[in-house]
């Protein structure tokens, strides 16, 4: 927990940004705490919408809590921007994640 109430309290001090955010959201996601972690994500891709890890985290949040329509549009978003970033490692795991999410 000590890495989460890092991050916080950096948000507490006014530092919230992208990969305070995302931090916080792979952590909340680490501890099956889908709910705070898909809060966190959104907030991420809210502030850098080009970030397309936070893009892949969000959409494995969102199947997690068992919101699988939303988990496949971030999965969509996600590769649209890795794709154009040429971040082939990313559009490789977010394709495999929406083809089990399809079935």
């Amino acid at each position: 927990m000590a890495l989460i109430d890092n991050l916080e309290a950096m948000l507490r001090r006014g530092q919230d940004n992208a990969l305070v955010r995302y931090g916080l959201g792979n952590e909340y996601l680490k501890l099956k705490q889908f709910d705070r972690a898909v809060e966190h994500l959104e907030k991420a891709v809210q502030f850098d919408h080009g970030y397309s890890a936070a893009w892949k985290s969000l959409g494995k949040a969102l199947a997690s809590a068992g919101k699988n329509r939303e988990a496949i549009e971030a999965y969509e978003t996600g590769i649209e921007i890795a794709e154009k970033k040429g971040d082939v490692q990313a559009v490789k795991e977010m394709r495999v994640f929406l083809k089990r999410l399809r079935k």
